[in-house]
């Protein structure tokens, strides 16, 4: 500890020493390193002591502040010291173990100490000279940036934005700093703010440099404190009556004014910001990307993403603006030169398509022809492409069916991006297959060129990656696509594939490959079976050994129950060749699934498969098999928990109904705030409608199935069956067969 309170003396020694060494020579570097070292002795050890470091906090808030914020620091501070202090203040003010608990009394004396220290130094008039500084002193655009913004202005807002050397910076420094100290002290600051603000009302003269600069300065302060001036600024109020104003000046010396007010208004846009100001704001937003300046366009753009992406976003006040609009960004698109640059009004036009959807339709012409030559200017930038992938997922799934006219283009870049022997696969393969899927669910049909991607899938499946969710849903979409076709060339490699992956995968990729297999005995009951048989026993084992993940059990039940009901005489043959293995007659083998289905119905959640398990049991019936005859009290009790789960009364006929039945007439309207269906959709409906968890009233068929098992075995004969159900079961579903 001696040595650190020594540090500062050192630390001033070396800083006056500094002072008479010229800025080029090799002993200021050198010294310049080790007043760095030492500073950073000093954060480190705050970081990681944060008590033992309550006896330095008075000692460092003096020796940064009379450097940075003071005429002291004048001729001997530099950048990198500069950064290290304001790191120092904010740690000090930020730290967790220096704020006391609500309850006071919960706090350590260690944290009161500290508290108590920052509390002493903190005073109204040095948080003031603080705030001002920042904002009138560091906040202020240097001749260097003016320099960059006229320059290289795509540079300049790269920079501005976050470049590679951002976190060194002093500029993100001072707003960090900013920022913090005005959270921690709103109510001593935020009048001082609001001084500065007042101060600067009305036009600025375009002559007056310095006022134009604070007043920059000013605005950043404001946007930066946006949620901490909540209740302090009366936002629409400015907007309508200066900032509005402001926006319109159109003098080159007041571009930075009418970029920083843009910037302005997307800090406050999900802040502080009335609806019905939008169409005001969209009209400047439109001016502005006509802008003569090039940073006052990008950032006009980035406001733009802000107000679209925002929570209260409403389309039907956007539309009158969106031709104007995607017309001015995609120009901007093709004017700017940087990829960073190009990365990021994609972004904004992917953001716009993506919240008006199908109304984009009508303006993306020229952006669908341009994307391919950027596509190829990209070749050697990856994230440029990611960018461009991520565009194309939103064209997509604002085209709908009409995005087949983009296959010529779309379906090599599927292909590159998704082809794992391909060195841009890293970069490109997430975004790669969420393309590749929604392709699929906006496709109207498939094409030769569309089935020979999945080429690419086996691949894939071998990677188990963090993708392979995606690659199940992809596998899921050809088979609602096309089953027939993709089946025919793919099916045999696919159950290959799965059995691999199911030999060493997670529950949850289990779940994944079982989901799939269900979907195609949904599609095609006859030959899905067949299809698939190797993976069917080890589903059947699952079962007789009592799996123990019940959604794993759920699954298995699920695809047993399709082919019991859809295709009897396969699950007899497969009922066959498993007792052949567990060395059973096929019955008793029948009566132990049974007997497990029952016990395990709890583990299926999903309505749809609890309905199917009923259906699918109650299809053993009618029957005279003595080990069905014994399981037929579970077999009721599983077709009552079934109706309970579907069947819902009608409170004017007072009668039940099969809430789960579809009819081909059953359109659901789709409002506003959600997306129409996809082709996909519209393909899983007409699908359903065939299937009998939706188009067989349970109700209906458990009273035919009990009406023939009654005349299958006479009266006596049912009505000694029915005595094996518990009463009250048998009083619920007389309540549910009413009527028939």
């Amino acid at each position: 500890m001696g040595f650190l309170h020594a540090a500062f003396e050192r630390l001033k020694q070396f800083l006056e020493c500094s002072r008479n060494i010229e800025v080029d020579n090799v002993c200021r570097d050198r010294l310049e390193k080790i007043i760095i070292l030492f500073t950073k002795v000093l954060l480190d050890f705050l970081d990681q002591h944060p008590f033992s470091f309550t006896s330095l906090i008075q000692r460092s808030l003096e020796f940064a502040v009379s450097y940075v914020f003071t005429e002291a620091g004048e001729g001997v501070v530099f950048e990198r010291f500069i950064v290290q202090c304001m790191n120092l203040i904010k740690m000090i003010v930020k730290n967790y173990a220096y704020k006391p608990s609500k309850n006071v009394e919960d706090s350590s004396p260690e944290t009161l100490e500290a508290h108590k220290i920052k509390a002493s130094f903190f005073t109204y008039p040095t948080l003031t000279e603080i705030c001002k500084r920042l904002v009138t002193h560091y906040f202020l655009l240097t001749e260097e940036e003016l320099t960059m913004w006229e320059e290289d202005p795509e540079g300049f807002t790269v920079e501005e934005t976050g470049g590679d050397s951002w976190k060194y910076s002093l500029r993100p420094c001072t707003e960090v700093l900013f920022i913090d100290i005005f959270h921690e002290y709103n109510q001593t600051l935020t009048p001082v703010l609001l001084d500065m603000v007042h101060s600067l009302q009305g036009p600025t003269n375009v002559d007056d440099t310095q006022t134009l600069l604070i007043k920059d300065a000013v605005y950043n302060a404001v946007g930066l404190a946006a949620y901490e001036l909540f209740d302090s600024v009366d936002f629409d109020q400015w907007f309508k009556t200066q900032l509005l104003a402001e926006l319109q000046v159109t003098h080159n010396r007041y571009k930075p004014i009418r970029r920083r007010v843009i910037w302005l208004i997307g800090q406050w846009i999900s802040v502080k910001f009335k609806s019905d100001l939008r169409p005001m704001l969209y009209e400047a937003i439109c001016n502005l990307l006509q802008d003569q300046d090039l940073v006052v366009r990008i950032e006009t753009a980035t406001t733009l993403k802000l107000t679209v992406d925002d929570f209260e976003f409403r389309t039907d006040q956007f539309l009158p603006y969106l031709e104007s609009m995607f017309t001015l960004l995609f120009q901007l698109l093709q004017e700017v030169r940087e990829c960073d640059t190009k990365m990021h009004v994609l972004h904004v036009l992917s953001c716009m398509i993506e919240r008006v959807n199908m109304q984009i339709r009508p303006y993306v012409g020229c952006l669908v022809q341009y994307l391919p030559l950027l596509w190829k200017q990209s070749e050697e930038h990856n994230m440029l492409r990611c960018a461009i992938l991520t565009t194309l997922i939103h064209l997509v799934q604002g085209l709908g069916a009409d995005s087949k006219n983009l296959y010529p283009f779309l379906l090599p870049v599927i292909q590159l991006s998704t082809d794992v022997s391909q060195p841009p696969h890293v970069y490109l393969l997430e975004d790669g297959l969420e393309l590749w899927l929604v392709t699929l669910e906006n496709s109207p049909c498939l094409t030769p060129e569309l089935l020979r991607i999945f080429q690419n899938m086996s691949a894939l499946l071998e990677l188990s990656s963090e993708n392979l969710r995606t690659c199940f849903k992809i596998i899921n979409g050809y088979i609602f696509l096309s089953p027939s076709e993709f089946l025919q060339v793919n099916a045999v490699e696919l159950c290959k594939s799965f059995c691999e992956i199911l030999k060493d995968i997670t529950t949850e990729g289990q779940v994944q490959v079982l989901k799939v297999v269900e979907n195609v005995l949904k599609v095609n009951p006859v030959l899905g079976p067949d299809m698939f048989q190797p993976l069917l026993p080890s589903v059947f084992r699952g079962i007789i050994s009592g799996e123990r993940y019940p959604v794993v059990m759920s699954s298995y039940l699920g695809i047993i129950g399709r082919v019991l009901l859809q295709n009897k005489s396969f699950f007899s043959l497969l009922l066959n060749q498993m007792a052949c293995e567990f060395g059973q007659e096929p019955d008793m083998l029948l009566g132990h699934v049974i007997e497990m289905w029952v016990d395990r119905m709890d583990n299926i959640t999903q309505p749809e498969r609890r309905k199917l398990s009923a259906l699918a049991l109650l299809s053993l019936l009618p029957s005279d098999n003595s080990i069905i005859q014994d399981k037929f009290c579970g077999i009721i009790n599983v077709s009552v928990e079934g109706l309970h789960d579907v069947m819902t009364e009608d409170t004017e006929t007072k009668t039940f109904k099969d809430c789960m039945l579809m009819s081909v007439s059953e359109e659901p309207k789709v409002t506003e705030e959600e997306e129409p269906p996809t082709e996909q959709d519209k393909r899983k409906k007409m699908l359903a409608l065939k299937d009998p968890v939706h188009s067989v009233s349970l109700q209906q068929f458990v009273y035919e199935k009990l009406k023939a098992q009654q005349e299958l075995l006479g009266e006596p004969g049912f009505q000694a069956l029915m005595e094996t159900v518990d009463t009250e079961i048998v009083t619920q579903l007389q309540d549910f067969l009413q009527g028939f």
